[in-house]
């Protein structure tokens, strides 16, 4: 990791969002099913979590499951989101105890009945934690969330409330799945690949992109920690000198 001693570091992070990639290809590597990569998947969450709760990063925000992952054969879709579920369930009293409040972003209408209940009633169980947010983006798609946002202003301008001159980037942002939450800072993303997959696309105009060669399976405290310390040693311009 980088360091300086010419520059001031930069504080932690407020909001630091991962795309967990990997399970598929770490569970090749071991001749086995993609689904045994996602049941190995739930260690490194909990270890994000507590990396974030032990640096006072007050978002976490987690790429769980895309609007394109429905394209995935139907068993391994149906597996991940019985997975999730079930760790949900198996989880949920735990991060509460920790005052993390639980939270979602995504088209929660899209999901299966059985999962869109059980992180309704875990948002609402969780809802006084004040250490941090867990965001899970959910049938989450970062276009389908602007388009989601335009649709919703235009709809306001069909009342007669809004006027095209009174759009703004806040007025946008009003109408984002991640209303009243800061834009990440830091963006991290393991399994080696270097794109952005549809996540988070306004939030994340200005934010520190890391690229893991390492598999999410294999993430861990110590890896979160590093990339919080490679963050705080770069230098952010927000397109100044």
């Amino acid at each position: 990791m980088r360091e300086s001693a010419s520059q001031a570091l930069l504080p932690t992070p407020r909001h630091v969002a991962i795309i967990m990639d990997g399970n598929g290809r770490w569970a090749k590597a071991r001749g086995k099913e993609r689904t045994f990569g996602h049941q190995n998947g739930r260690k490194p969450v909990r270890e994000a979590v507590e990396a974030a709760l032990e640096l006072g990063v007050e978002y976490l925000t987690l790429y769980t499951f895309s609007t394109e992952n429905w394209r995935r054969p139907r068993t391994e879709v149906k597996m991940l989101l019985e997975l999730l579920s079930s760790t949900l369930q198996e989880e949920i009293a735990e991060l509460i105890a920790q005052g993390v409040r639980f939270h979602v972003i995504g088209d929660l209408e899209g999901l299966p009945a059985f999962l869109s209940k059980g992180l309704r009633k875990a948002m609402e169980d969780s809802a006084q934690g004040s250490k941090l947010v867990l965001t899970l983006a959910l049938n989450y798609g970062g276009r389908q969330e602007l388009l989601h946002a335009c649709r919703s202003l235009v709809h306001e301008a069909e009342q007669g409330n809004l006027r095209g001159t009174e759009v703004t980037e806040e007025s946008i942002e009003q109408h984002l799945y991640t209303k009243g939450m800061p834009d990440p800072e830091l963006v991290i993303r393991t399994s080696g690949e270097q794109r952005i997959s549809n996540f988070l696309l306004w939030q994340i105009a200005y934010a520190e992109l890391l690229f893991l060669p390492i598999l999410w399976p294999d993430f861990r405290k110590d890896d979160f920690f590093a990339a919080v310390s490679d963050y705080k040693n770069r230098k952010r311009r927000f397109g100044g000198v």
